[in-house]
């Protein structure tokens, strides 16, 4: 008998596009198994993650950029076609911080935890969040936001080269814009430039010291904050490979207690008064030895399915289980439990795991979305390696007209030499 209220359906948001977000199919294979009623409101149509077995329906989600009101329309035709109250997982940045701001207007139709509606939204601010952690004592790298090109260029100076160029409400960069959510600066042209475009990005500029990545220096914590504030299910991580390396996603991680990440985290969430999944990223200052908070995201972390215990309870499993009043399970933490990402990490993926591994897109029980990744990752990496091909090369060749036959020579008559093919075609331009 599942632990879970198998009554009450879940309704994963995602409005990002990335069709290669393994925490979407994470979450719909821990709820799925569980006998949940699973539906995905993402553009999941190329996603491996639509081919799930434990995906109910598939439903259109608003456009990227869309307004709080745009997102709630959606929403609510969605809890039409379901037809009861629903447990919404936010599985994005964007998603989370509307979901906060609709908490009230949502209801009945969904479950949420309950906070101020505008928490999610403050904390993933990376400028707002500088100044959450300076005030719960939590260390964070020095952050400065410019007002003027001259104040980036003056703020690479005072922090010193190279220097971390993050945009404040990074879900606001506008696809295809050629703008990332987090850059790393070599100049103070480079500065300058980059505050040029804030306008485009959509929020503001901040320069953040940078903290070399390093063996071991890079740390995550993914928990659940419950109706009473006490962090449940998950623990920390230690961020084994990268992608892209040194600054990207986990595509390796292992379940590592570290009791001073752990520390950190619930004296942040406490003095906040955070409720709800929440996922951390810490970097160690290579010199004091010190975790720094980089990032709380107020949603499922992607690789949150490496924290699942011996009774079965992940982050997303907790929420629904604490938002249907249900008790969760005391089960026992499984440190050295992997996760690996396999496309992004393919040998670590193939070597031995002791302690246990879980693959993010490889399940025996849900097979199609392997496959599919596979197929869909191979036309992407060929995509990818075609654009960056040199025009010359991608610069299609004119057709090479066939050769004349030549003519027999006259009976009797000696065999003449004749000019080669090529050269005959360099005569005739």
């Amino acid at each position: 008998m599942s632990p879970l209220d198998i009554r009450v359906p879940a309704v994963l948001l995602r409005i990002d596009r990335n069709p290669f977000h393994h925490g979407t199919l994470g979450a719909v294979r821990s709820l799925g198994r569980a006998g949940v009623e699973v539906h995905v409101v993402a553009d999941s149509t190329p996603s491996p993650v639509h081919v799930s077995r434990f995906v109910r329906r598939l439903h259109p989600p608003p456009a990227p950029g869309a307004s709080t009101g745009d997102i709630a329309a959606a929403l609510h035709r969605v809890a039409a076609r379901v037809g009861r109250p629903a447990v919404l997982i936010p599985m994005d940045d964007a998603g989370a911080v509307a979901a906060g701001l609709l908490r009230e207007e949502l209801a009945p139709a969904y479950l949420l935890p309950r906070q101020p509606e505008t928490l999610p939204g403050r904390v993933a601010d990376k400028a707002q969040l500088a100044g959450m952690c300076a005030a719960s004592g939590v260390p964070h790298p020095v952050t400065l936001v410019p007002d003027s090109a001259g104040e980036a260029a003056a703020a690479t100076r005072r922090l010193g080269l190279p220097v971390v160029a993050k945009w404040s409400r990074p879900w606001l960069v506008p696809a295809g814009s050629g703008l990332r959510s987090t850059v790393l600066l070599r100049s103070a042209r480079e500065a300058r430039e980059l505050y040029a475009r804030t306008g485009e990005a959509g929020s503001p500029l901040l320069l953040q010291a940078f903290l070399r990545p390093g063996p071991g220096l890079d740390w995550f914590f993914h928990g659940y904050a419950d109706r009473a504030g006490v962090l449940r299910a998950g623990g920390s991580g230690r961020k084994q490979l990268a992608w892209p390396r040194g600054a990207g996603l986990t595509a390796a991680g292992r379940w590592t207690p570290d009791p001073e990440v752990r520390a950190l985290a619930e004296r942040l969430t406490g003095e906040l008064g955070y409720r709800g999944i929440l996922d951390l990223d810490f970097r160690r200052c290579g010199r004091t030895g010190r975790p720094h908070l980089l990032d709380f995201n107020p949603r499922p972390g992607a690789q949150f399915r490496l924290f699942t215990d011996s009774a079965g309870l992940d982050v997303v499993r907790a929420l629904h289980l604490d938002l249907t009043h249900r008790p969760l399970p005391a089960g026992v933490p499984l440190p050295g439990r992997e996760f690996v990402v396999e496309n992004y990490a393919p040998l670590t993926a193939l070597r031995p795991a002791p302690r246990g591994r879980e693959l993010a897109w490889y399940a025996s029980d849900d097979r199609a979305p392997g496959r599919a990744m596979w197929a869909l990752w191979a036309r992407h990496v060929t995509g990818r390696l075609a654009g960056r091909m040199p025009l010359r090369a991608r610069r299609p060749q004119p057709p090479v007209p066939p050769s004349r036959p030549r003519p027999a020579p006259p009976v009797g008559a000696p065999d003449l030499p004749h000019a080669p093919v090529g050269d005959e075609r360099a005569g005739s331009r």
